[in-house]
């Protein structure tokens, strides 16, 4: 079974990659390593949710907001590399939450993240991760997340 048929199984339709919003690449290939820029909750290019957990953002909220993060970062990486079967291991996550001081739940704001992954890619979807809390993001987001992956030799 082929990664887009995977997708198609879960009900997943990746549209058009999100344009970077600024001076920067969306992904970098490096030797085997594939490195993803930060990427945002974008559906419709506009910010799903908008504000910070634990304040004004609920942590279903946030955990949908992680879950589109990855939607975004598959279509960009299927636009970029042509095919998401070239990936050969997801290696890192990297999640920033915009929450407030009082709120710990960073990492299971990220399991949406990390479950979605490894329900779409299998063996190869397990990853090494970071779930950091921020007080701001860019655009107003509450969940940023950037990735290192390795292509298949």
């Amino acid at each position: 079974m082929t990664i887009n048929d995977r997708l198609a199984e879960l009900g997943i339709e990746l549209t058009t990659a999100p344009e970077a919003k600024g001076s920067y690449r969306p992904t970098l290939v490096v030797d085997s390593l594939v490195f993803v820029s930060g990427t945002l909750p974008l559906v419709d290019n506009a910010i799903l949710t908008t504000g910070i957990v634990g304040a004004d953002v609920s942590l279903e909220e946030a955990q949908r907001a992680a879950r589109q993060c990855m939607i975004n970062m598959f279509t960009r990486l299927a636009t970029d590399l042509g095919d998401l079967d070239h990936i050969g291991q997801w290696v890192k996550l990297t999640g920033f939450v915009a929450s407030t001081p009082d709120f710990t739940a960073q990492p299971s704001v990220m399991n949406a993240a990390s479950d979605l992954v490894v329900e779409v890619f299998g063996d190869r979807g397990q990853h090494t991760r970071s779930a950091v809390g921020v007080s701001a993001l860019p655009l107003g987001t509450p969940v940023e997340i950037e990735a290192i992956l390795r292509l298949q030799s």
